[in-house]
């Protein structure tokens, strides 16, 4: 019965943390964005989010958060949260579910502890700044 299911590969959607200034906090702090290089439209489109790792040798996580979409349309970006800077120290990962068609998708997106930082920078596609992706 498990040979039957097929498991379909994500492709052309990823992950990405962007640096960007903040009026509220007056500083630059880090955002997390679902990106959607892909020629279809994702539909359905739910993200869980958490923290977790070891801090000073103590067992830290944080609470899950949830956020969803009803599409996302082919070739663009979502803006899905705030990375907290006390979070950074921390695996940050992200749980992506959604529909292309009536084909189920779901990836498990995470960024290592102390990865998203300007030195693991590249040039995010779509939004054309740099960050840290994950794909």
């Amino acid at each position: 019965m498990k040979k039957d299911i097929i498991i379909p590969e994500v492709e052309n959607v990823f992950m990405a943390v962007v640096q960007e200034w903040s009026d509220e906090f007056m500083e630059k702090v880090w955002y997390a964005y679902l990106v959607n290089d892909s020629d279809f439209q994702l539909d359905g489109v739910m993200v869980v989010s958490k923290a977790f790792g070891t801090i000073d040798g103590e067992m830290k996580k944080t609470s899950l958060l949830r956020h969803a979409f009803a599409e996302i349309p082919e070739v663009s970006v979502a803006k899905i949260e705030l990375i907290e800077k006390s979070v950074l120290a921390l695996n940050n990962e992200f749980m992506v579910t959604f529909f292309i068609g009536n084909t189920l998708y779901d990836k498990k997106f995470i960024f290592k502890a102390n990865s998203i930082q300007e030195s693991n920078q590249e040039e995010v596609p779509i939004l054309f700044v740099d960050g840290v992706i994950v794909r």
